[in-house]
């Protein structure tokens, strides 16, 4: 497999359950590494949405984006620019009622906003997303393409695996697709 990936492109990977899309966005993600060959990217920092979505149960949406800053070692803001930013990715991602609620009360599509959320706090260039759209409605589905085509105007990259029948609407976009029994 090769392909490259440019400034504003969206790549799309589909296929049927199994036919390797998670695997690749782990590859790329530098989860896992591969067997063969070798993956090139020009940039280190990735913004990786993968099944897990790495919510803290115990945090509330604010303090779980808060932690994925300061996590992702940020650059350096005044408490009134992080608490701006943060405000704006609460209420971009649609959780500006639930921002103080502990994330083990959300239900399924508010953890996958709060995950998505994430996206508008990590300042990486390229995104990697697996499954975007699953656990969202008609307006997370949404949501998504609207980030999507905001991260992609701005110069932004992204790879993402979906085997739904939506499909996000850029101009940059190709499409990927992954038959069973693929050689990984």
């Amino acid at each position: 497999m090769d392909f490259s990936l440019g400034a504003g492109e969206l790549l799309v990977v589909t296929g049927d359950n199994g036919s390797g899309k998670t695997t690749l966005i782990r590859l790329l993600a530098g989860i896992i590494t591969p067997s063969s060959g070798e993956i090139r990217l020009q940039t280190a920092k990735t913004a990786y949405l993968g099944h897990a979505l790495a919510i803290k149960d115990d945090l509330s949406a604010e303090e779980n984006l808060r932690f994925a800053w300061q996590f992702n070692g940020q650059r350096p803001l005044t408490t009134r620019e992080l608490e701006q930013q943060l405000k704006i990715a609460l209420d971009t991602a649609g959780l500006a009622r639930v921002a103080h609620q502990p994330a083990r009360t959300l239900s399924a599509g508010q953890r996958k906003r709060c995950a998505l959320a994430r996206l508008l706090v990590a300042d990486a260039p390229v995104w990697l997303l697996d499954e975007p759209y699953s656990n969202l409605d008609s307006d997370g589905f949404t949501l998504v393409d609207q980030l999507l085509a905001r991260h992609l105007e701005s110069g932004g990259a992204a790879v993402v695996a979906t085997h739904g029948e939506h499909r996000p609407g850029a101009s940059q976009l190709r499409e990927l697709r992954l038959a069973p029994g693929y050689e990984h």
